[in-house]
Protein backbone atom coordinates (compact mmCIF):
# COMPACT_ATOMS: atom_id res chain seq x y z
CA UNK A 1 0.00 0.00 0.00
CA UNK A 2 1.27 3.39 -1.06
CA UNK A 3 2.02 6.64 0.71
CA UNK A 4 -1.78 8.04 1.58
CA UNK A 5 -1.07 11.33 0.73
CA UNK A 6 -2.82 12.82 -2.32
CA UNK A 7 -1.19 14.20 -4.99
CA UNK A 8 -4.42 15.12 -7.56
CA UNK A 9 -4.38 19.11 -6.73
CA UNK A 10 -0.59 19.39 -6.64
CA UNK A 11 0.64 18.73 -9.61
CA UNK A 12 1.17 21.77 -11.12
CA UNK A 13 -1.66 24.46 -12.01
CA UNK A 14 -4.60 21.60 -12.22
CA UNK A 15 -7.67 23.16 -14.55
CA UNK A 16 -10.65 23.10 -12.01
CA UNK A 17 -14.43 23.33 -12.81
CA UNK A 18 -16.41 24.29 -9.14
CA UNK A 19 -19.73 22.62 -8.62
CA UNK A 20 -21.99 23.03 -5.53
CA UNK A 21 -25.42 21.97 -4.87
CA UNK A 22 -27.41 24.11 -2.03
CA UNK A 23 -30.62 24.15 -0.72
CA UNK A 24 -32.91 26.92 -1.92
CA UNK A 25 -33.46 28.49 1.47
CA UNK A 26 -29.61 28.96 1.63
CA UNK A 27 -29.00 32.34 2.42
CA UNK A 28 -25.97 32.03 0.10
CA UNK A 29 -26.78 29.86 -2.27
CA UNK A 30 -27.47 32.74 -5.01
CA UNK A 31 -24.66 35.06 -4.29
CA UNK A 32 -20.96 34.19 -3.21
CA UNK A 33 -22.01 30.34 -3.07
CA UNK A 34 -18.46 28.84 -4.14
CA UNK A 35 -16.81 31.68 -3.07
CA UNK A 36 -15.20 29.76 0.05
CA UNK A 37 -14.52 26.67 -2.12
CA UNK A 38 -12.25 28.95 -4.56
CA UNK A 39 -10.06 30.02 -1.22
CA UNK A 40 -9.49 26.36 -0.71
CA UNK A 41 -8.37 25.24 -4.20
CA UNK A 42 -6.12 28.38 -4.17
CA UNK A 43 -4.97 27.51 -1.20
CA UNK A 44 -4.54 23.75 -2.79
CA UNK A 45 -2.58 25.74 -6.11
CA UNK A 46 -5.74 24.71 -8.33
CA UNK A 47 -6.62 27.25 -11.55
CA UNK A 48 -10.59 27.75 -11.53
CA UNK A 49 -11.59 27.58 -15.16
CA UNK A 50 -15.74 27.11 -14.47
CA UNK A 51 -18.61 27.32 -11.88
CA UNK A 52 -21.62 25.46 -11.87
CA UNK A 53 -24.39 25.42 -9.05
CA UNK A 54 -27.81 23.92 -8.84
CA UNK A 55 -30.72 25.03 -6.18
CA UNK A 56 -32.25 21.60 -4.91
CA UNK A 57 -34.28 20.37 -1.94
CA UNK A 58 -31.53 17.71 -1.63
CA UNK A 59 -28.30 16.26 -3.78
CA UNK A 60 -29.90 14.12 -6.03
CA UNK A 61 -28.58 10.46 -4.24
CA UNK A 62 -26.51 9.14 -7.12
CA UNK A 63 -25.08 11.94 -8.84
CA UNK A 64 -25.53 15.07 -6.36
CA UNK A 65 -26.42 16.98 -9.48
CA UNK A 66 -29.50 16.20 -11.56
CA UNK A 67 -29.13 14.41 -14.45
CA UNK A 68 -29.86 17.95 -17.01
CA UNK A 69 -27.15 19.99 -14.79
CA UNK A 70 -25.13 16.49 -15.64
CA UNK A 71 -25.55 17.18 -19.11
CA UNK A 72 -24.65 20.85 -19.06
CA UNK A 73 -21.19 19.99 -16.82
CA UNK A 74 -20.25 17.76 -19.88
CA UNK A 75 -20.09 20.89 -22.24
CA UNK A 76 -18.68 23.24 -19.47
CA UNK A 77 -15.90 20.25 -18.87
CA UNK A 78 -15.18 20.03 -22.40
CA UNK A 79 -15.40 23.56 -23.48
CA UNK A 80 -12.48 24.53 -20.86
CA UNK A 81 -10.74 21.49 -21.04
CA UNK A 82 -10.85 21.13 -17.41
CA UNK A 83 -8.49 18.43 -15.99
CA UNK A 84 -10.64 18.29 -12.63
CA UNK A 85 -14.19 18.69 -11.26
CA UNK A 86 -14.20 19.85 -7.66
CA UNK A 87 -17.97 19.31 -6.05
CA UNK A 88 -18.63 21.64 -2.87
CA UNK A 89 -20.50 18.87 -1.84
CA UNK A 90 -19.29 15.76 0.61
CA UNK A 91 -19.85 13.10 -2.02
CA UNK A 92 -20.82 9.53 -1.02
CA UNK A 93 -18.57 6.93 -2.85
CA UNK A 94 -20.99 5.77 -5.25
CA UNK A 95 -21.75 9.25 -6.73
CA UNK A 96 -18.29 9.82 -6.93
CA UNK A 97 -18.04 6.46 -9.20
CA UNK A 98 -20.86 7.88 -11.01
CA UNK A 99 -19.88 11.13 -11.81
CA UNK A 100 -16.25 10.10 -12.91
CA UNK A 101 -17.55 7.52 -15.32
CA UNK A 102 -20.09 9.89 -16.74
CA UNK A 103 -17.54 12.62 -17.19
CA UNK A 104 -14.63 10.76 -17.64
CA UNK A 105 -12.64 12.87 -15.43
CA UNK A 106 -11.23 13.02 -11.92
CA UNK A 107 -13.68 14.00 -9.30
CA UNK A 108 -12.90 15.75 -5.79
CA UNK A 109 -15.37 16.44 -3.24
CA UNK A 110 -14.71 19.12 -0.14
CA UNK A 111 -13.63 16.70 2.20
CA UNK A 112 -10.84 15.65 -0.23
CA UNK A 113 -9.67 19.54 -0.96
CA UNK A 114 -9.79 19.95 2.75
CA UNK A 115 -7.37 17.00 3.42
CA UNK A 116 -5.22 18.19 0.34
CA UNK A 117 -4.40 21.22 2.49
CA UNK A 118 -3.83 19.82 5.54
CA UNK A 119 -1.48 17.51 3.91
CA UNK A 120 0.50 19.99 2.21
CA UNK A 121 0.63 22.06 5.97
CA UNK A 122 1.66 19.47 7.79
CA UNK A 123 4.83 20.17 9.42
CA UNK A 124 4.93 18.18 12.98
CA UNK A 125 4.79 15.04 13.70
CA UNK A 126 2.12 15.16 15.41
CA UNK A 127 0.20 16.76 12.38
CA UNK A 128 1.66 14.39 9.92
CA UNK A 129 -0.13 11.83 11.95
CA UNK A 130 -3.53 13.36 12.22
CA UNK A 131 -3.58 13.61 8.08
CA UNK A 132 -2.65 10.69 7.62
CA UNK A 133 -5.36 9.49 9.96
CA UNK A 134 -7.91 11.09 8.57
CA UNK A 135 -6.96 10.31 4.99
CA UNK A 136 -6.93 6.13 5.75
CA UNK A 137 -10.72 6.72 7.57
CA UNK A 138 -11.74 8.76 4.33
CA UNK A 139 -10.20 7.16 1.45
CA UNK A 140 -11.01 3.37 3.14
CA UNK A 141 -14.63 3.28 1.64
CA UNK A 142 -13.36 4.05 -1.93
CA UNK A 143 -10.72 1.92 -2.59
CA UNK A 144 -12.63 0.53 -5.28
CA UNK A 145 -13.11 4.20 -7.23
CA UNK A 146 -8.93 4.86 -6.69
CA UNK A 147 -7.92 2.75 -9.45
CA UNK A 148 -9.84 4.23 -12.27
CA UNK A 149 -8.95 7.26 -10.62
CA UNK A 150 -5.28 6.81 -10.34
CA UNK A 151 -5.22 5.64 -13.97
CA UNK A 152 -6.13 8.47 -14.95
CA UNK A 153 -4.48 11.70 -13.24
CA UNK A 154 -1.47 9.51 -13.36
CA UNK A 155 1.52 9.23 -10.93
CA UNK A 156 -0.46 7.58 -7.94
CA UNK A 157 -2.16 10.67 -6.75
CA UNK A 158 -5.24 10.17 -4.25
CA UNK A 159 -2.99 8.40 -2.17
CA UNK A 160 -1.24 5.84 -4.22
CA UNK A 161 -3.81 3.43 -2.70
CA UNK A 162 -3.79 -0.02 -5.28
CA UNK A 163 -1.83 1.98 -7.58
CA UNK A 164 -1.00 -0.58 -10.17
CA UNK A 165 -2.93 -3.31 -9.06
CA UNK A 166 -6.06 -4.79 -10.36
CA UNK A 167 -9.42 -4.43 -9.18
CA UNK A 168 -10.49 -7.29 -8.31
CA UNK A 169 -11.83 -8.15 -4.78
CA UNK A 170 -9.10 -9.84 -2.95
CA UNK A 171 -6.93 -7.00 -3.97
CA UNK A 172 -9.55 -4.69 -2.40
CA UNK A 173 -9.79 -6.63 1.02
CA UNK A 174 -5.89 -7.03 1.61
CA UNK A 175 -5.61 -2.87 1.00
CA UNK A 176 -8.41 -2.62 3.19
CA UNK A 177 -6.93 -4.79 5.63
CA UNK A 178 -3.62 -2.73 5.25
CA UNK A 179 -5.88 0.53 6.19
CA UNK A 180 -7.28 -0.85 9.09
CA UNK A 181 -4.10 -2.14 10.48
CA UNK A 182 -2.17 1.30 9.77
CA UNK A 183 -5.42 3.36 11.03
CA UNK A 184 -5.33 1.09 14.98
CA UNK A 185 -1.40 1.79 14.81
CA UNK A 186 -2.16 5.76 14.25
CA UNK A 187 -4.77 5.99 16.87
CA UNK A 188 -2.60 4.34 19.24
CA UNK A 189 0.28 6.55 18.92
CA UNK A 190 -2.27 9.90 18.79
CA UNK A 191 -3.28 8.77 21.85
CA UNK A 192 -0.05 8.48 23.34
CA UNK A 193 0.43 12.00 22.12
CA UNK A 194 -2.93 12.97 23.63
CA UNK A 195 -1.81 11.85 26.60
CA UNK A 196 1.27 13.79 26.94
CA UNK A 197 -0.25 16.88 25.83
CA UNK A 198 -2.75 16.87 28.95
CA UNK A 199 -0.28 16.22 31.15
CA UNK A 200 1.89 19.01 29.77
CA UNK A 201 -1.47 21.19 29.46
CA UNK A 202 -2.20 19.96 33.11
CA UNK A 203 1.47 20.73 33.92
CA UNK A 204 0.49 25.04 33.44
CA UNK A 205 -2.49 25.15 35.41
CA UNK A 206 -0.63 27.52 37.91
CA UNK A 207 -0.33 29.77 34.45
CA UNK A 208 -3.18 31.61 33.10
CA UNK A 209 -3.96 29.61 29.66
CA UNK A 210 -5.87 31.87 27.01
CA UNK A 211 -6.43 30.19 23.76
CA UNK A 212 -7.27 31.72 20.22
CA UNK A 213 -9.58 29.76 18.07
CA UNK A 214 -11.58 30.93 15.02
CA UNK A 215 -12.68 30.09 11.40
CA UNK A 216 -9.57 30.06 9.27
CA UNK A 217 -7.88 32.90 7.91
CA UNK A 218 -9.84 35.12 10.47
CA UNK A 219 -6.53 36.58 11.39
CA UNK A 220 -5.60 34.26 14.27
CA UNK A 221 -2.02 33.97 13.45
CA UNK A 222 -1.48 37.64 13.09
CA UNK A 223 -2.91 38.58 16.40
CA UNK A 224 -0.85 36.14 18.25
CA UNK A 225 2.62 37.89 16.25
CA UNK A 226 0.60 41.44 17.50
CA UNK A 227 0.23 40.38 20.93
CA UNK A 228 3.25 38.30 21.76
CA UNK A 229 5.86 39.16 18.87
CA UNK A 230 6.50 35.52 18.40
CA UNK A 231 7.55 34.37 14.90
CA UNK A 232 4.57 32.63 13.51
CA UNK A 233 3.59 31.63 9.85
CA UNK A 234 0.74 34.37 8.67
CA UNK A 235 -0.72 33.75 5.28
CA UNK A 236 -3.17 35.05 3.47
CA UNK A 237 -4.29 31.36 2.36
CA UNK A 238 -6.76 28.72 4.24
CA UNK A 239 -5.42 26.72 7.09
CA UNK A 240 -1.94 28.05 7.23
CA UNK A 241 -1.75 26.55 10.98
CA UNK A 242 -2.37 23.64 11.50
CA UNK A 243 0.12 23.27 14.83
CA UNK A 244 -1.12 24.66 18.16
CA UNK A 245 1.70 26.79 18.92
CA UNK A 246 2.18 28.81 22.58
CA UNK A 247 3.76 31.55 23.40
CA UNK A 248 3.84 34.14 26.71
CA UNK A 249 1.93 37.24 26.19
CA UNK A 250 2.41 40.30 28.83
CA UNK A 251 -0.68 41.57 29.96
CA UNK A 252 -0.50 44.57 31.55
CA UNK A 253 -1.04 44.56 35.33
CA UNK A 254 -1.52 41.43 35.22
CA UNK A 255 1.88 39.09 34.08
CA UNK A 256 2.48 36.38 32.06
CA UNK A 257 -0.05 34.45 30.47
CA UNK A 258 0.42 31.65 27.66
CA UNK A 259 -1.35 32.11 24.49
CA UNK A 260 -1.86 29.92 21.78
CA UNK A 261 -3.13 29.78 18.77
CA UNK A 262 -5.12 26.63 17.15
CA UNK A 263 -6.34 25.30 13.81
CA UNK A 264 -8.88 27.04 12.15
CA UNK A 265 -12.19 25.97 11.28
CA UNK A 266 -14.87 26.03 8.55
CA UNK A 267 -17.76 24.56 7.64
CA UNK A 268 -18.61 21.22 6.94
CA UNK A 269 -15.01 20.03 8.13
CA UNK A 270 -15.25 16.54 8.01
CA UNK A 271 -16.07 14.44 10.96
CA UNK A 272 -12.84 12.35 10.61
CA UNK A 273 -10.78 15.36 10.49
CA UNK A 274 -12.25 16.65 13.62
CA UNK A 275 -11.58 13.63 15.55
CA UNK A 276 -8.23 13.45 14.33
CA UNK A 277 -7.40 16.93 15.47
CA UNK A 278 -8.67 16.59 18.69
CA UNK A 279 -5.37 16.35 20.78
CA UNK A 280 -4.44 19.66 18.87
CA UNK A 281 -7.56 21.13 20.61
CA UNK A 282 -6.60 20.13 24.04
CA UNK A 283 -5.03 23.80 24.88
CA UNK A 284 -8.62 25.12 23.35
CA UNK A 285 -10.00 22.72 25.81
CA UNK A 286 -8.15 23.81 29.28
CA UNK A 287 -8.06 27.42 28.92
CA UNK A 288 -9.02 29.75 31.35
CA UNK A 289 -10.49 31.86 28.16
CA UNK A 290 -11.02 31.35 24.54
CA UNK A 291 -10.78 34.78 21.93
CA UNK A 292 -12.72 33.29 19.38
CA UNK A 293 -11.50 35.64 16.43
CA UNK A 294 -13.38 36.72 13.70
CA UNK A 295 -13.43 38.35 10.47
CA UNK A 296 -15.77 41.15 10.63
CA UNK A 297 -15.31 42.19 6.94
CA UNK A 298 -16.65 39.02 5.63
CA UNK A 299 -20.18 39.16 4.46
CA UNK A 300 -20.57 35.49 5.93
CA UNK A 301 -18.86 36.63 9.61
CA UNK A 302 -22.27 35.34 11.35
CA UNK A 303 -22.64 32.21 9.95
CA UNK A 304 -18.64 31.66 10.52
CA UNK A 305 -19.34 32.58 14.10
CA UNK A 306 -22.08 29.54 14.87
CA UNK A 307 -19.64 27.23 12.69
CA UNK A 308 -16.75 27.71 15.47
CA UNK A 309 -19.51 27.51 18.02
CA UNK A 310 -20.58 23.95 16.32
CA UNK A 311 -17.19 22.85 15.90
CA UNK A 312 -16.22 23.19 19.20
CA UNK A 313 -19.16 21.50 20.55
CA UNK A 314 -18.34 18.89 18.56
CA UNK A 315 -15.30 18.22 20.12
CA UNK A 316 -16.36 18.74 23.48
CA UNK A 317 -15.28 22.17 24.23
CA UNK A 318 -18.11 23.90 25.64
CA UNK A 319 -17.97 28.03 25.58
CA UNK A 320 -18.42 29.20 28.58
CA UNK A 321 -15.78 31.71 29.22
CA UNK A 322 -14.99 33.28 25.68
CA UNK A 323 -14.46 36.55 24.16
CA UNK A 324 -15.50 38.06 20.53
CA UNK A 325 -12.79 39.79 18.83
CA UNK A 326 -14.42 41.53 15.18
CA UNK A 327 -11.40 41.80 13.24
CA UNK A 328 -10.03 43.16 10.55
CA UNK A 329 -11.87 46.65 11.17
CA UNK A 330 -9.65 48.34 8.96
CA UNK A 331 -11.05 46.85 5.81
CA UNK A 332 -14.73 46.84 6.84
CA UNK A 333 -16.17 50.48 4.78
CA UNK A 334 -19.66 49.49 5.88
CA UNK A 335 -19.76 50.48 10.21
CA UNK A 336 -23.00 49.07 10.59
CA UNK A 337 -21.90 45.80 9.83
CA UNK A 338 -19.89 45.56 13.56
CA UNK A 339 -22.67 47.01 14.53
CA UNK A 340 -25.36 44.19 13.64
CA UNK A 341 -22.62 41.69 15.40
CA UNK A 342 -22.48 43.98 18.20
CA UNK A 343 -25.97 43.79 18.58
CA UNK A 344 -26.50 39.84 17.55
CA UNK A 345 -23.71 38.91 20.12
CA UNK A 346 -22.12 40.09 23.91
CA UNK A 347 -18.33 40.55 24.94
CA UNK A 348 -17.33 41.99 22.00
CA UNK A 349 -13.77 43.61 21.11
CA UNK A 350 -13.14 45.59 17.65
CA UNK A 351 -9.37 45.35 16.43
CA UNK A 352 -7.39 45.26 13.21
CA UNK A 353 -4.85 42.40 14.55
CA UNK A 354 -2.77 43.97 11.36
CA UNK A 355 -2.58 47.36 12.50
CA UNK A 356 -2.40 47.34 16.14
CA UNK A 357 -6.11 49.28 16.17
CA UNK A 358 -7.93 48.47 20.02
CA UNK A 359 -5.09 45.63 20.93
CA UNK A 360 -4.58 47.57 24.34
CA UNK A 361 -7.76 47.89 25.19
CA UNK A 362 -7.98 44.30 24.45
CA UNK A 363 -5.43 43.42 26.44
CA UNK A 364 -7.31 45.13 30.00
CA UNK A 365 -10.11 43.42 29.01
CA UNK A 366 -8.44 39.97 28.88
CA UNK A 367 -6.38 40.54 32.10
CA UNK A 368 -9.65 41.99 33.69
CA UNK A 369 -11.68 38.67 32.57
CA UNK A 370 -8.55 36.72 33.75
CA UNK A 371 -8.67 38.36 37.28
CA UNK A 372 -11.69 38.58 38.03
CA UNK A 373 -11.36 42.18 38.99
CA UNK A 374 -8.45 44.24 40.50
CA UNK A 375 -7.52 45.64 44.44
CA UNK A 376 -5.30 48.09 45.72
CA UNK A 377 -3.05 46.54 48.34
CA UNK A 378 -0.34 47.76 50.67
CA UNK A 379 2.43 45.45 51.06
CA UNK A 380 5.23 45.65 53.77
CA UNK A 381 8.66 43.76 53.46
CA UNK A 382 12.12 44.18 53.45
CA UNK A 383 13.98 45.88 50.84
CA UNK A 384 16.51 42.42 50.71
CA UNK A 385 13.38 40.79 49.38
CA UNK A 386 14.03 40.47 45.62
CA UNK A 387 12.02 37.50 44.87
CA UNK A 388 8.31 39.77 46.47
CA UNK A 389 9.53 42.90 43.99
CA UNK A 390 10.61 40.68 40.89
CA UNK A 391 7.41 38.96 41.34
CA UNK A 392 5.22 42.63 41.90
CA UNK A 393 7.53 43.88 39.10
CA UNK A 394 5.64 41.33 36.68
CA UNK A 395 1.93 40.85 38.22
CA UNK A 396 1.43 44.18 39.82
CA UNK A 397 1.35 48.60 38.80
CA UNK A 398 2.95 49.71 41.35
CA UNK A 399 1.19 52.99 42.54
CA UNK A 400 3.75 54.44 45.25
CA UNK A 401 6.56 53.41 47.61
CA UNK A 402 7.82 54.75 51.01
CA UNK A 403 10.46 53.88 53.22
CA UNK A 404 8.63 52.98 56.88
CA UNK A 405 12.24 53.14 59.12
CA UNK A 406 15.01 55.37 58.95
CA UNK A 407 17.57 52.76 57.99
CA UNK A 408 15.52 52.38 54.41
CA UNK A 409 15.45 48.59 55.34
CA UNK A 410 11.62 47.99 55.43
CA UNK A 411 9.29 49.02 52.74
CA UNK A 412 5.87 49.97 51.81
CA UNK A 413 4.48 49.41 48.21
CA UNK A 414 0.82 50.23 47.21
CA UNK A 415 0.13 48.74 44.29
CA UNK A 416 -3.09 47.07 41.84
CA UNK A 417 -3.00 43.87 41.77
CA UNK A 418 -5.72 41.21 39.85
CA UNK A 419 -7.77 39.68 43.08
CA UNK A 420 -6.71 35.92 42.11
CA UNK A 421 -2.68 36.62 42.39
CA UNK A 422 -3.43 37.95 46.10
CA UNK A 423 -3.19 34.74 47.19
CA UNK A 424 -0.08 33.69 45.17
CA UNK A 425 1.96 37.05 46.85
CA UNK A 426 4.98 35.78 47.74
CA UNK A 427 5.45 35.54 51.63
CA UNK A 428 4.65 39.13 53.35
CA UNK A 429 2.66 41.08 55.44
CA UNK A 430 -0.33 42.24 53.17
CA UNK A 431 -2.77 44.90 53.97
CA UNK A 432 -5.50 45.26 51.69
CA UNK A 433 -6.17 48.46 51.74
CA UNK A 434 -9.68 49.22 49.18
CA UNK A 435 -11.07 47.37 46.03
CA UNK A 436 -10.06 49.34 42.94
CA UNK A 437 -12.23 50.17 40.48
CA UNK A 438 -11.95 48.08 37.43
CA UNK A 439 -10.69 49.23 34.09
Amino acid sequence: MGDPKRDSLKVGSQRAILVGVFHPDDAFARTGALDELKGLVRTAGVEVVGEMTQLRESPHPSLCIGRGKLEELKELVLQTDAQVVIFDNNLTPSQGRALEQSLEKPIVDRSEVILDIFATHARTQEAMLQVELAQLMYFRTRLKRMWTHLERIGGGGLGGLGAGRGPGEKQLETDRRLIDKRISELKSKLHDVESRRVRTVSLRREQPTVSIVGYTNAGKSTLMRSLTGADVLVEDKLFATLDTRTRRWKLPHFGDVLLSDTVGFVRNLPHHLVASFRSTLEEARHADLLLHVVDASSPEAERQIQTVYQVLDEIGIHVKNVLLILNKVDRIEDQSMVDVLRRHYEDTVTISAATGMGLDKLADIVAERLSGGFSEIEIEASVGNGRLLAWLTQHAEELSRTYTDETYTRVRIRCRIPRQAIGQIPGADITIIEPAVAT
